[in-house]
């Protein structure tokens, strides 16, 4: 008898301005043609106290958050968001689509505020109860095209996007490192390459994922 949960999980991770958001609307929209139930979703945020903590650890103005405050913030917040949204949905039976999860929070206060990739993940794991993805959709950007596309039309950063390219560099690599570590639970691809073509390598990929689902009997 499978132990799998019976809908797909599915995480869009990247830099900022990678486009990660304009992916998960594309895939949710391809799957629900096909008439499958999809519950997008994003952290920090998805839940009412995650919307609350998303506003405080990423707008400016609330003066100076440290990296420990930051992480634990984040852990917080995710630590709502897979108990009351994401396991939830995925006993439906349904496809959760989140834009960001823990490789975030592994990417940005591991590397980038350098408090270690495996304390930050240890914190997530037993904030989630160790619920993992089966997909990470994994977008590349380089920290200046990733900047250039967030500020066009004058868009303001928040906290973390007006970060240093430095410190989107290191987030970069460790987002990559990530993946080298485990490819078969990743899908890395350049965030240069058209939307459609994004759009159409992510939902081959989702599709031979859901077929192996299918596949497997209770």
């Amino acid at each position: 008898m499978t132990t799998q949960n019976p809908g797909l999980f599915i995480a869009f991770e990247g830099g900022d301005g990678a486009g990660k958001s304009t992916q998960a609307a594309e895939l949710a929209a391809a799957l629900e043609s096909r008439g499958l139930t999809v519950l997008r979703t994003r952290e920090p945020g998805g839940t009412p106290i995650g919307e609350k903590l998303r506003s405080l650890v990423l707008d400016h103005g609330h003066g100076h958050i440290d990296a420990h405050t930051e992480a634990l913030i984040f852990a917080a917040s995710r630590a709502a968001h897979a108990s009351q949204v994401i396991r939830p949905a995925l006993n439906r039976g349904e496809i959760v689509l989140t834009d960001r999860y823990i490789d975030s929070s592994v990417a940005y206060q591991g590397a980038g505020r350098d408090l270690g990739t495996q304390a930050v993940r240890d914190i997530n794991d037993w904030a989630t109860s160790g619920l993992q993805p089966d997909l990470t959709v994994l977008l590349d950007v380089d920290p200046e095209v990733g900047r250039a596309r967030r500020t066009a039309g004058d868009a303001a950063e928040d906290r973390l996007e007006s970060e240093a390219d430095e410190f989107h560099g290191r987030i970069r690599t460790a987002f990559l490192d990530l993946a080298e570590a485990r490819p078969e639970q990743y899908l890395v691809l350049p965030a240069r390459l058209p939307v459609a073509e994004l759009s159409a390598r992510i939902l081959e990929r989702v599709e031979s994922l859901l077929s192996l689902r299918r596949g497997v009997t209770a």
